[in-house]
């Protein structure tokens, strides 16, 4: 009973960053690794947003970029860019994955209550990418299903690239 009076009160934690200057996060738990930008070695025929993959620690992890993958315009990587190493879930194992971004910004709480589902958000990012929208402290914060972001043929693909 405390410990979940405690969960309530205290929330969830999430990882906050930023792309085309809008505020979005992801859950803490799905999060195994923050880089900064490095080397990707680009794949061949893949879709413009799967960048490539890179070399972490022997492991073979696919790179994507999710302005690209939201239909946002390519701007130059910066210092800022970073990536974030997530682990999803395809066909019952996990995998990583790296998703750039313009900028990480701060692991920060959010109770439940203060996060809203929605249904359309607005034409850049499809509603399904989206668990919710938080109204924080720090102000609005859109709230990204990382599972959700590639469909089972992206996931598959990417899944057939670490293979190889």
């Amino acid at each position: 009973m405390e410990n979940t009076r405690k969960k309530m009160s205290v929330g969830e934690r999430y990882l906050s960053f930023v792309i085309d200057n809008e505020n979005y996060c992801i859950d803490i738990l799905k999060v195994k690794e923050l880089l900064g930008m490095t080397t990707i070695t680009p794949l061949p025929k893949t879709d413009n947003f799967i960048k490539g993959v890179i070399n972490l620690r022997g492991q073979i992890i696919p790179i994507i970029d999710l302005r690209l993958k939201f239909g946002l315009e390519e701007i130059p990587y910066t210092k800022q860019t970073g990536i974030i190493i997530v682990e999803v879930s395809f066909s019952g194992e996990g995998m990583l994955m790296g998703i750039i971004v313009d900028r990480i910004l701060e692991v920060i709480n959010i109770t439940e209550d203060n996060i809203s589902k929605i249904s359309y958000l607005n034409a850049r990012i499809k509603a399904e990418y989206i668990r919710g929208i938080a109204n924080t402290e720090d102000g609005i914060k859109i709230i990204l299903d990382v599972l959700k972001i590639l469909n089972s043929d992206e996931l598959s693909l990417m899944k057939e690239t670490v293979a190889s």
